[in-house]
């Protein structure tokens, strides 16, 4: 037989191979197949539209009845996204970082817009050309202002890049390495010599730790030098959100790798951990006007208590009083995952 048809079986045997491995790890395999069809629906859910732009309008109050004194067909627009609020404080708030382009209080007869803001403009002008049906003038309100510097893009992003960096890094860095030696039997050679499990977690999450916050550091301020990122807060209380964040994402990672033995399936199910988080959290996009569904998602993840509380300290210079519930967020799951990490962990 020659040499070149020993090769293509030799070749042809492996691949048969590798894909029975895949297909007969089941975990593996449904990993596979589910996760891309769960984004493709998410997605579908999330923004329903056909892409068009859209402007994002927060309402305040009871909204008109058809043929009442306020209505307007300029509510029924098909590109205008209203947002309802029971109150005026957060979507003024919003208005003024430009994360929405009018506020309408119907209970006042008020509208307010960015003076800054160009979508606004164009908003103030459909609002006051759209008379109701059979009625000779648009409802009449009150225009009121809000000022504010418009936040770029960068500005927003920056904290859902760093939220990203560190779960991944943590995953990876502790989730996969302890995978790993449990694979490769190191893990069970530790279990034979005098080092305790608290030791060698202590100093995986230790190690991790430092690597991690190095990096982000590295990241924020390498990145920071040209592009000069708003802080409106304080450094000492965003480096407090930061080690939490480090901490709970560490904790994840010894869950996540408390008892699976095949990389297979750790990345797979590091997939089904990780997509969602960046997904929902709103690290790409702002939640605001998605579904009620959507944004309760959100709040099973830790990353999005760590992107909400980076964006309020770095954005609108929150104090420790408004990012309490952030916070208690994060250390209450880094508990939970350390308990429970260290209640399933095995050697082998």
């Amino acid at each position: 037989m020659s040499d070149a048809k020993l090769a293509v079986q030799r070749f042809w045997a492996v691949l048969i191979a590798r894909n029975l491995e895949f297909f007969r790890d089941r975990s593996t395999f449904i990993f596979n197949l589910i996760l891309p069809i769960a984004l493709v629906f998410g997605f579908a859910f999330a923004f329903p539209g056909d892409g068009g732009t859209s402007f994002k309008v927060g309402t305040v109050g009871q909204t008109p009845v058809a043929g009442s004194a306020m209505d307007t067909p300029f509510l029924h627009y098909k590109y205008i996204n209203l947002i309802s609020y029971s109150s005026l404080e957060t979507p003024l708030d919003r208005l003024a970082h430009h994360q929405i382009d009018m506020v309408i209080d119907f209970s006042k007869g008020e509208y307010y817009v960015n003076e800054a803001s160009s979508n606004g403009y164009v908003l103030e002008k459909m609002l006051a050309s759209a008379p109701a049906p059979g009625v000779t003038s648009a409802p009449v309100f009150a225009k009121k202002t809000v000022s504010g510097a418009p936040i770029r893009y960068v500005d927003w992003l920056i904290p859902g890049i760093i939220g990203i960096n560190i779960l991944f890094s943590s995953l990876s860095g502790v989730g996969f390495v302890i995978v790993r030696y449990r694979r490769n039997g190191v893990l069970k050679r530790f279990k034979a010599t005098p080092l305790k499990p608290i030791e060698f977690v202590g100093a995986q999450v230790l190690s991790r730790f430092f690597i991690v916050a190095f990096m982000s550091f590295v990241i924020f301020a390498g990145t920071d030098l040209v592009l000069h990122f708003r802080m409106a807060g304080s450094w000492a209380l965003l480096v407090l959100v930061n080690a939490l964040a480090i901490l709970c994402m560490i904790a994840l990672g010894l869950l996540f790798a408390s008892r699976i033995k095949s990389e297979e399936a750790s990345g797979g199910l590091m997939n089904i951990i990780t997509w969602p988080m960046t997904i929902l959290s709103g690290v790409f996009f702002s939640l605001e006007g998605t579904p009620a569904a959507m944004q309760a998602a959100s709040r099973v993840f830790p990353i999005t208590y760590y992107i909400e509380a980076s964006r309020a300290i770095m954005l609108d210079g929150a104090g420790i009083a408004k990012i309490s519930g952030d916070l208690a967020a994060l250390a209450a799951m880094t508990v939970i995952f350390f308990v429970a990490a260290a209640l399933l962990f095995k050697w082998e």
